[in-house]
């Protein structure tokens, strides 16, 4: 199967994976099917308790709930009130939008709400693309929390519109306008089309020359959503929701014996509800829509299609077709098939325990309900009675102790089947169990904290340099003599695709005196590797060996074409005075002549500290005489420009050649207060219009020095 959400393929990637010297690639990656170890040790489910008003319960208790399976009462050996706030994403008072930030830490736990946009492209019509796109550009705009993670899942489309995991608005709006809806015209509209072209022919007959097509479209929507169910299991302790956006399954389920993929298509109903109340994943099914009759289609359909007049002894008007059947093909026919769909909807949301959002165009409740459902919630767990692997679905029934309440629960899950199944690990591998799974995790992994930063330059075409900075809290570190650490890192393309990584064992055989100071600063390590541009994430995982602790990061990484555009920029690399004391596993060889100390990731200086960057800047038009203009300026908060610093390069230093200009300045934060700031690097050249490229880069100062992250 072609599985569209891509992170679930590094699973069986990263069991084969060799931890080798610095310099080195790992093996190719395995196949693409993930396996993954599921075992039922204790079942989990989501409570959404509400009042009369619809508003959440907060002051419920475990004692106030009864959890019942197949009818017996289970004790509850764990509950917790998830109460998440909404955090906005921090954005300078100048800026129209937050500026993405150039680092990512595990520093503190995940505690956002987790979504995957399932985007059923074969389930929209072409004409209603455009709703699809406004509708989940609003819930990602107004709605998408900087605690949250998002994925976006095409059905149908092209793999490398999907999105991985991430909180980036840019890039889940960018994989959002990529949608495009291919769903058939409805199956009335067909008929109806047959029935005008054949009327006053006798046993022509009226069928849908398509509906095998729509019993593949419906089978193929619902083994993506299985699929994703089935792979989103493996997130435990916090409530998993897929946002299905789609008209909903065209596909008459009632006529069992007319319709020849009816019964199939129910087997794969039930075996998608199975999945996902096993996963503890409830479906959220939104008709993009609103209020819809289905009269925008194109095509006007009249409440009484024009015929002839019935035959009085075998009530037949035409082509075979009784009066009963002519109506069908027109609005009343339409009428059923919306009826049909918004029950495929509401069947999936009611069995999983989300909620279909149909026949309303006010989608800002809609949204609401959706962040509220997902914010606040209970979460009970108790050990099953028939944890046998035999596939047997298993009722769940949740009640609260107290009047005028409503609870709302997954209705059940069924049993694994069959023996656990292994990942297949080379048994040359070293990584551990804990790396493994920090690697394979949809999120990030805390108890090592660890941040990282990357910047792409050019590098041996078609490829870029990219250094990857990782750097560790030293209190986080056991530090003893001849402990090992364990750096993992692997790059997947938007097409899902393995495109490079390292692993390797750095042995920490320290000095007293450098003992300390990681242990009050941090430490930090550089790597360079090469990749193609594109699109990718990265994975990065921390494994100190001697206590297993393990942390890990999801880093989001642009690699530009610098050869393609008149002026391209690399990414920045910045370094301060107060970070030169953070100790360097070894440093970038390239960046060491440009920079007085190694690159690292800290956004928050003391003030009075001073900065240090480097970029270069590629001139694609160098074959013509010109200038560049290089600026670097700070910006407060406000908007006040406290910095700035110009240089003026000229493309006879490039002997007309595409190259870069390096360029390095320095930033004193003196006089600055405590406060929010933006550092922004742009390069504009005098050919032409006037082509220009940037970088901006946000930090913080704060009045005491901070450790390293």
């Amino acid at each position: 199967m072609n599985r569209r959400i891509h992170v679930a393929g590094v699973a069986v990637l990263l069991a084969g994976a060799v931890v080798l010297t610095a310099g080195q690639n790992p093996p190719p990656p395995g196949p693409d099917s993930p396996t993954f170890k599921v075992q039922v040790d204790y079942v989990e489910v989501d409570a959404v308790v509400t009042d009369q008003q619809g508003r959440f319960v907060r002051d419920l208790k475990k004692e106030d709930f009864q959890v019942f399976e197949d009818r017996k009462a289970q004790t509850v050996s764990a509950f917790t009130l998830v109460d998440i706030p909404v955090e906005r994403f921090e954005r300078p008072l100048f800026a129209a939008q937050p500026i993405e930030p150039d680092i990512r830490t595990n520093a503190r736990p995940f505690d956002g709400r987790i979504y995957i946009v399932v985007l059923d492209d074969l389930h929209v019509q072409p004409l209603h693309t455009q709703m699809v796109r406004r509708v989940m550009r609003k819930f990602i705009t107004e709605k998408l929390g900087a605690n949250d993670l998002m994925a976006v899942v095409h059905v149908q489309g092209k793999s490398e519109n999907s999105q991985e995991f991430t909180s980036s608005k840019r890039l889940l709006l960018a994989a959002v306008d990529t949608f495009f809806g291919r769903a058939e015209r409805p199956a009335t509209v067909e008929a109806y089309e047959q029935y005008l072209a054949t009327i006053g022919m006798p046993g022509a007959g009226i069928s849908d020359p398509i509906e095998r097509k729509r019993g593949f479209d419906a089978r193929a929507t619902l083994d993506e959503l299985q699929a994703i169910a089935d792979w989103f299991g493996s997130v435990r302790g916090r409530k998993k929701t897929i946002l299905f956006v789609s008209e909903g399954i065209e596909y008459d389920i009632e006529d069992m014996f007319n319709k020849i993929d009816a019964s199939m298509i129910v087997d794969r109903t039930r075996d998608l509800i199975r999945s996902a109340t096993k996963s503890n994943v409830s479906i959220y099914a939104i008709d993009p829509r609103g209020l819809s009759d289905m009269g925008d289609l194109g095509i006007e359909l009249n409440s009484a299609p024009p015929g002839g007049v019935a035959d009085e002894a075998t009530g037949q008007v035409t082509g075979g077709l009784t009066e009963q059947q002519v109506q069908s093909l027109g609005l009343r026919g339409l009428q059923n098939e919306l009826r049909l769909q918004h029950n495929s909807l509401r069947t999936l949301a009611e069995e999983t325990g989300g909620v279909a959002f149909i026949n309303s165009n006010n989608f800002a409740a809609t949204f609401d309900r959706i962040v509220q459902d997902n914010s606040s919630y209970y979460v009970l767990a108790y050990y099953p009675p028939n944890p046998k692997r035999d596939g047997k679905f298993h009722n769940i029934q949740v009640r609260v102790n107290r009047p005028g309440v409503t609870v709302r629960a997954r209705r059940g899950y069924a049993n694994p089947n069959g023996k656990v199944k292994e990942p297949a690990v080379n048994p040359a591998s070293r990584l551990t169990a804990e790396a493994r799974a920090a690697l394979d995790s949809p999120l990030p992994v805390s108890g090592l904290t660890i941040q990282v930063f990357a910047a792409a330059f050019k590098g041996t075409a078609p490829k870029a340099s990219v250094l990857l900075g990782v750097e560790m809290r030293g209190r986080d570190l056991q530090l003893g003599a001849g402990d090992k650490l364990q750096l993992s890192f692997y790059a997947v393309d938007a097409k899902g695709k393995y495109q490079g990584g390292n692993s390797e064992n750095v042995t920490l055989n320290l000095r007293p005196e450098t003992r300390t100071t990681i242990q009050g600063s941090g430490m930090r390590t550089l790597s360079r590797f090469d990749l193609p541009p594109g699109r990718y994430q990265l994975r990065v995982v921390a494994n100190e060996l001697a206590t297993r602790a393990v942390g890990s990061v999801l880093y989001d990484l642009d690699v530009p074409d610098f050869t393609k555009g008149p002026l391209v920029m690399s990414g920045v690399a910045l370094t301060s005075a107060a970070s030169s004391r953070v100790p360097t596993v070894r440093p970038d060889d390239e960046l060491k002549q440009v920079l007085p100390a190694p690159p690292m990731g800290n956004r928050v200086f003391p003030v009075g500290d001073e900065l240090f960057l480097f970029a270069e800047i590629y001139d694609n038009a160098a074959g013509s005489p010109h200038k560049v203009d290089i600026k670097t300026t700070v910006t407060a908060d406000e908007g006040n420009e406290l910095f700035k610093s110009e240089d003026t390069r000229d493309s006879s230093e490039l002997q007309g050649k595409s190259g870069g200009y390096g360029y390095s300045t320095r930033v004193p934060l003196a006089g600055m207060s405590p406060g929010l700031y933006v550092l922004k690097v742009e390069a504009r050249s005098r050919l032409g219009q006037g082509p220009t490229t940037n970088r901006q880069v946000q930090f913080r100062i704060e009045a005491a020095s901070q450790e390293a992250k």
